[in-house]
């Protein structure tokens, strides 16, 4: 959660009023932040909502607050000039950073506690929104030394020198990922690119090599500099323009006046900032629906401004520094902010109802108490895992996966679908503990086109690990749920053949039991042998 640090006085000259340190505390809760300490002057903020990068600033902040405290309302005002100064895309980062948007801001002097709050706002919005520089990466120049029109480019990565920020020699793209530390900080990003984004002037200097760093140049901003090009590249086409958009605003709220680029791609030209023109309707009966007040058009108008929202005839017109709202409750939910949601009255309890159970679970219950008696361990594994795990190391095909479409990382990429391979992996990363291990988990699996399933998986590992302890286990456990079965034989892929069964109960197969294959446990990188059973404890509790 990105966290801020302002300075109190800049916040008053920014809103136009004076407010106390404990008022700020009151108001973050509009912006959905918790003030986490004051030291005289210096506020620091933290912020719930990562979606609303424009508040990872004081401008911002200010922003939001002039609104809720009257002094402004609506959309705020915002003037960007276009000239002609021009950004010239190369066709060949399409595959590498194929997006830039750029601006220029003039006619202001940057003073020292100005600087670090452009910093901050350029660090929050390239590690957390920018997911560390790889989505956007934001830089800022001093205007005055740059030649246009500025090239962006695809470049051999040993094809241009150029000296990096806080150095004084001339270095390659490759030397800088080699050996400087932004360049080693930040080099995975290009890891598999076979050219390297480079910004340059038409005079030929280099203004930076995104997402690393920026020239020493041109790329170096100090205390008392007045105009700047502020630039944002990335690999999403909303989210490049959305930073430079909260940068742009940013700018302006201090008294800069801002200047549009025009951008040139291959196919299209455009001129940033970019303003999305986002609109979402909604009703009173909406806000009613969601929320339970009966509001009037008027008032509905009116907590939107209060939001810096525009509103005319059942239409909100989102700000260009916001892409958070994607569907009328988002915005409902802005007027919930800002009515008050101390502001809601108690409602009336209509209905009376004693809560218990799924009747299932009692049956889930008494399947892990005896396990636990029999002293098994009981392990809780992830509901995500990988078709890695699942299929590849227990040497079965898939059988139905419902795959996350974009996952956070490999390792959770998938729904589980049965439990038997998460329990040989907990016991791959116990080799270490002393043997026998026996271990059990009851839990949920998903397959395609199927209902979630309660299952039971239990593992025995240790040298004399067989089919007849495990069935032991599994004989234990099915007299105390109160249920006869056979075991025929069967035939799975993870099992060795010929230690391996289906486990039938009223003509139903419910479950597999067996010795795992010895392939198996070579995926997994176990040595000693492992007997398992799986059950299925919704059909188990159908019959």
């Amino acid at each position: 959660m990105p966290t801020i640090t302002f300075s109190l006085k800049d916040l008053h000259s920014l809103i136009g009023k004076s407010i106390s340190a404990k008022e700020v505390e009151r108001l973050a809760e509009y912006a959905k932040g918790d003030v986490e300490e004051i030291n005289n002057d210096e506020i620091k903020i933290n912020f719930e909502d990562t979606n609303l990068p424009y508040l990872w600033s004081i401008e911002g902040f200010a922003r939001l607050l002039k609104g809720v405290l009257g002094k402004e309302k609506g959309i705020p005002n915002f003037e960007a000039e276009k000239n002609n100064e021009t950004i010239i895309v190369d066709k060949n980062l399409k595959n590498v950073r194929p997006f830039v948007a750029a601006f220029a801001a003039k006619g202001q002097k940057i003073n020292a506690p100005l600087l670090k709050q452009i910093i901050q706002l350029q660090e929050k919005i390239c590690e957390s929104y920018g997911r560390k520089r790889e989505k956007v990466a934001i830089g800022v120049y001093s205007h005055k030394k740059i030649t246009f029109p500025v090239h962006y480019k695809a470049t051999d990565p040993n094809s241009v020198q150029f000296v990096p920020l806080d150095y004084k020699i001339d270095m390659t793209q490759a030397e800088i990922l080699d050996a400087h530390p932004k360049g080693v900080e930040y080099g995975w990003i290009l890891k598999n690119a076979k050219k390297y984004p480079l910004l340059i002037d038409d005079n030929g200097q280099v203004l930076s090599f995104p997402p690393i760093i920026n020239s020493n140049f041109s790329g170096k901003v100090e205390a008392g500099d007045s105009d700047f090009l502020v630039e944002a590249t990335g690999t999403d086409w909303d989210a490049v323009h959305l930073a430079l958009n909260i940068f742009a605003q940013a700018f302006f709220d201090r008294g800069f006046k801002i200047y549009a680029l025009k951008i040139k791609y291959e196919d299209k030209t455009v001129y940033t900032p970019f303003d999305f023109n986002e609109t979402i309707k909604l009703s009173p009966t909406d806000v009613e629906h969601i929320l339970g007040l009966k509001l009037s058009e008027n008032q509905i108008k009116a907590f939107l401004e209060k939001a810096r929202f525009g509103y005319k005839k059942g239409v909100a017109q989102v700000p260009f520094y916001r892409k958070d709202a994607l569907h009328k409750v988002d915005v409902i939910e802005d007027i919930g902010i800002m009515y008050g949601y101390n502001n809601f009255g108690e409602t009336e309890l209509k209905s009376y109802t004693a809560g218990e159970p799924k009747p299932i679970v009692k049956l889930a219950n008494l399947s892990r108490d005896s396990m636990i008696g029999l002293g098994y361990q009981e392990v809780m594994s992830a509901m995500l895992s990988n078709k890695s795990v699942l299929y590849e190391k227990m040497c079965i095909k898939d059988f139905g996966t419902i795959e996350i479409e974009s996952c956070m990382s490999e390792t959770h990429s998938a729904v589980r679908t049965w439990i038997t391979p998460q329990l040989l992996d907990v016991l791959s990363k116990n080799k270490h503990i002393e043997y026998p291990q026996k271990i059990f988990e009851q839990g949920l699996i998903t397959k395609k086109d199927l209902e979630d399933c309660e299952r039971l998986a239990s593992a025995t590992a240790h040298p004399k690990a067989t089919f007849t302890e495990i069935k032991q286990a599994l004989d234990f456990m099915m007299r105390n749920l109160g249920y006869s079965y056979l075991i025929e034989n069967g035939k799975h892929e993870s099992f060795i053949e010929g230690r391996v069964g289906r486990i039938i109960v009223n003509n139903q197969k419910v479950g597999y039991i067996g010795e795992i294959h010895p392939q198996v446990l070579a995926n997994f990188g176990l040595e000693v042998p492992v007997a398992a059973f799986e059950i299925n404890l919704t059909d188990l509790f159908k019959i």
